[in-house]
């Protein structure tokens, strides 16, 4: 156990700044130079790539945070499937780790970036291998490999450099910033669908603005109808997301060192955020990839993938991706089993949201238990009752756990309706950008503050 241990606690990892909190201007260039990166590495093509049969998965790579056929074709989904499955081998019960204390998270990290690495490994290998990327004529596949295990890792560590050194995470960075990209081409972008100048080509551009203007003249109104209300349903998804990240329960408390003094407490009713549906959805994605490539080498185990939002999938991986009924609807491409697909998937997403975040509360440190001792350590109490966290515990039982609940299954039905009603881009990833946006937005706001006001950061680090 001691040589686990050894080999979990001596694995590299980025530096932890020597400052206790880092100025607003560090973390923003942090963050910034990271963003950069990611930007630069997606354009960076696979040396020796061939046929790149991933290409087709734009939806899902956006939810990886990937660009298939650059150096980081494996996104975020290793570290995210090692979370996965961390997470649930916890849950179970069939390992068991001391959150609480720092032995215990240092283990748990650990065995997190071994997972991770590990399947970094692993999908390098499957990608190649079940020729989802192939190697040019005279190419080795070893050549491929390389370049996505190095790829995988620069990933890895770009996400702890915003984890120590920057706002929020890596994952939520480069989910956002895939999103917030792919949001642009599909509402501005003047090419067509193969790539060219829709202006010179005479083809419908992508971008749906445009596309209204195009289909317009042509008094083809169904296409015009089904453009705007895809921007319909982003603009509304961008509304409740907004809406439901407000919501809010407040709970009072006082300064026991400051008489007459207080503030609330706020619980949020999306408690554990955009977690449980970043995981769910790498799942989804995962599985969809894998039924492709099986697929691909005539293993039909999963179904065959047909594509993001079309009705060519089969099998049991066309129940776990999202039909357009808006779309279908509108252009008469509407089959009964479109039905049964938005349900199954609906109940997917919202039961897998509700399972990973009370797993997520367990892991974080999210539980009543800490978030009581986190209180009693910034001298706060309830008013009326004794200096006591079982007090405060007792409480905050009384929330946390139906928020954890009812904001997992919120916001995996918000991801679902979000998928199904044909938004500009993935809905989910959609609906994750928003809420990373706007927890980012709070984080940067919480640290301008403090830079303004060092009592304030005093008094809060105490």
């Amino acid at each position: 156990m001691s040589i686990i241990r050894t080999i979990l606690y001596n694995l590299p990892e980025v530096t932890r700044p020597e400052e206790k909190k880092l100025s607003f201007n560090q973390k923003l260039k942090w963050t910034a130079i990271i963003l950069v990166l990611f930007f630069v590495l997606g354009l960076i093509p696979l040396y020796g790539l061939g046929p790149n049969s991933l290409a087709q998965f734009e939806f899902l790579a956006v939810i990886l945070g990937a660009e298939f056929g650059s150096i980081i074709s494996l996104g975020i989904g290793p570290i995210v499937t090692a979370s996965i499955l961390l997470q649930l081998m916890n849950g179970s019960g069939l390992l068991q780790f001391d959150l609480q204390s720092p032995e215990g998270k240092r283990t748990f990290q650990g065995i997190q970036k071994l997972l991770a690495l590990f399947f970094i490994v692993f999908e390098a290998f499957i990608y190649v291998a079940l020729g989802g990327l192939q190697p040019a004529p005279g190419i080795s596949n070893i050549t491929l490999i390389f370049q996505l295990i190095l790829g995988g890792i620069l990933i890895l560590f770009m996400d702890e450099v915003i984890t120590k050194w920057g706002f929020g995470s890596g994952i939520s960075l480069f989910i956002a910033a895939g999103v917030s990209k792919g949001l642009v081409i599909r509402l501005l972008s003047p090419l067509d669908a193969s790539a060219g100048l829709s202006f010179n080509t005479g083809q419908p551009p992508v971008g749906a603005i445009l596309a209204i203007l195009h289909f317009l003249p042509q008094n083809d109104l169904r296409e015009v109808l089904v453009n705007l209300i895809a921007i319909i349903t982003t603009v509304a998804v961008f509304g409740l997301v907004v809406y439901f990240q407000a919501m809010k329960v407040e709970i009072p408390l006082s300064f026991g060192r400051v008489r007459g003094q207080g503030i609330r407490w706020p619980l949020s009713f999306l408690y554990t955020s955009n977690i449980p549906v970043i995981l769910v959805a790498a799942l989804l994605a995962n599985i969809q990839l894998g039924a492709s490539l099986l697929s691909s080498r005539g293993i039909n185990i999963l179904g065959t993938f047909g594509g993001h939002l079309s009705g060519q999938s089969t099998g049991l991986v066309a129940y776990v991706t999202p039909p357009n009924l808006v779309g279908n609807l509108l252009r008469g491409l509407f089959v009964p089993t479109d039905i049964y697909r938005a349900l199954t998937y609906t109940i997917v997403l919202v039961i897998g949201a509700t399972v990973f975040s009370v797993f997520w509360v367990k892991t974080a440190g999210m539980d009543a238990r800490s978030q009581a001792q986190q209180m009693m350590r910034s001298g706060l109490q309830i008013p009326g009752f004794r200096k006591d966290p079982r007090v405060m515990e007792s409480l905050l039982n009384r929330y946390i756990p139906a928020l954890t609940i009812m904001g997992g299954a919120a916001v995996g039905l918000l991801a679902a309706v979000a998928d199904i009603s044909g938004a500009l881009t993935s809905g989910t990833g959609l609906l994750l950008t928003v809420m990373i946006i706007f927890k980012l937005y709070e984080e940067i706001a919480q640290q301008h503050a403090m830079d303004m006001n060092p009592m304030l950061r005093k008094f809060i680090e105490q």
